[in-house]
């Protein structure tokens, strides 16, 4: 035990041995794995503090009044996305819901996106799930129909239809009229994955693929266009002029939303060359991958940049396409990338802890193998032993509701995958998988 109370004060940190020390505890002797690996029961009691102070804080802490009151002072200067903002806890809400049937949470998240509604009306510039109104609509949709209010349920689908009919969406390679890009945080790849998230959770084409393959004709066409002077990979995009290849504005992200459509055997093909020059292109000695096209700093290993995204995705890659033997096993070439270097000073689905334990989730979902719940297990007790600290949370101070307890940033997203560790199976990252 005294080799747990090591690693748990030695956070700060940030070199393999943390690492080392981990896989120690999972290879050497089952007690100590299960003294670091915490109970079910530990992680939900945990899941469920945790959600009631992003709740606390970025909801009731933030009514004008002052005092107590589910958020109705809230002004107009909120951040109204899932990504960093209140719709957030809407989603953390949603998470607490489908893990306890805790009918509370289903109205507060209800609570939530009515207030987030009206500002994202008001700024319709972004339409994506992560960053924009088809986040809010999407999300509206599914709580309502869970709440089993079709009224409520019809308003929001009329919503993201009129999106989805947007010209600007399937307009092809050239920028649309919002200045749209293709990335799953401000672009279309975005768009999409609201899609899909609606079509699943409410089981049918809800919004039929009639709708949405011509949009993802026009990310695979923008693809083509910028991928012209690179003969050996089919596919790439800018944004804001760089080749990025992590989830959040590059490649990973584009990729995975495109893994989930009937592709042709030739767009099939170009998505497959794609991760193939991406895999091919890995640094050699790390085996991670770089934050962007001939970027040579080995240096980030999470979700919005490095292995972590690649490991989901090219997990998903393998799961659609099984005879190509070559994803499963970069995916999981991956995954050990993150259990190397994984353990890093943030906690947030974005850029730390939470968001690398997924790929081990992912990894064990594809393969089955218990090895890779283990390592989730220790990175999520890692997370509890630790979570105020990586955040930058004072002890004995106030709350602060700012990116400290927003989904993708700060510590909703811990929440999130406490709640995912009571079913390792059906566990899903946030506004990536499905």
């Amino acid at each position: 035990m005294s080799s747990v109370m090591e690693l748990t004060a030695s956070q700060e940190s940030h070199d393999e041995g943390k690492n080392e020390r981990l896989d120690n505890f999972l290879n050497m002797d089952p007690t100590l794995s299960n003294s670091l690996s915490l109970s079910a029961d530990t992680f939900l009691k945990a899941a469920m503090t945790l959600k009631n102070q992003v709740v606390e804080v970025t909801w009731k802490g933030r009514g004008s009044g002052g005092g107590g009151g589910g958020g109705g002072g809230l002004g107009t200067g909120i951040d109204p996305t899932v990504y960093t903002g209140l719709l957030g806890t809407a989603f953390t809400c949603l998470r607490s819901y489908e893990a306890t049937g805790n009918w509370q949470d289903l109205v507060l998240s209800a609570e939530i996106v009515d207030t987030c509604l009206s500002v994202a009306r008001a700024s319709p510039r972004h339409v994506t799930f992560l960053c924009g109104r088809g986040g809010v609509y999407s999300l509206g949709a599914v709580v309502a129909n869970y709440m089993g209010d079709h009224q409520r349920l019809e308003f929001f689908l009329n919503l993201f239809i009129e999106v989805a009919q947007e010209k600007a969406l399937p307009v092809g390679p050239e920028e649309g009229g919002f200045g749209m890009s293709y990335d799953l945080l401000y672009g279309r790849a975005g768009f999409l994955w609201a899609a899909l998230f609606l079509n699943k959770h409410l089981q049918g084409e809800v919004v039929p693929n009639d709708v949405l393959m011509p949009i993802v004709d026009a990310v695979l066409a923008a693809g083509r266009t910028g991928a012209s002077d690179l003969p050996a990979c089919p596919l790439m995009y800018r944004w804001h002029g760089t080749r990025y290849w992590g989830a959040a504005n590059g490649l990973a992200g584009i990729l995975h939303v495109l893994l989930h459509f009937p592709l042709s055997e030739g767009y099939a093909g170009e998505v497959k060359g794609t991760l193939r020059h991406m895999m091919c292109n890995r640094f050699p000695h790390s085996g991670n991958y770089p934050s962007s096209e001939g970027n040579p700093r080995d240096k980030l290993v999470q979700w919005s940049h490095g292995a972590t995204s690649m490991a989901i995705t090219l997990a998903k890659a393998s799961q659609v396409y099984p005879n190509d033997r070559e994803f499963r096993d970069a995916a999981i070439e991956a995954g050990e990338v993150v259990w190397k270097n994984g353990l890093v000073k943030k906690v947030g689905l974005a850029d730390g802890i939470a968001g690398n334990t997924y790929a081990f989730l992912s990894l064990y979902r594809l393969t089955g193998e218990t090895i890779y719940k283990d390592r989730a297990k220790a990175f999520a007790s890692f997370l509890y032993h630790n979570k105020r600290k990586l955040a930058g949370i004072e002890h004995g101070g106030g709350f602060r509701a700012d990116d400290e307890y927003s989904l993708f940033q700060g510590l909703a997203g811990t929440a999130c995958l406490w709640f995912d560790m009571l079913a390792p199976h059906k566990s899903k990252f946030p506004g990536y998988e499905l």
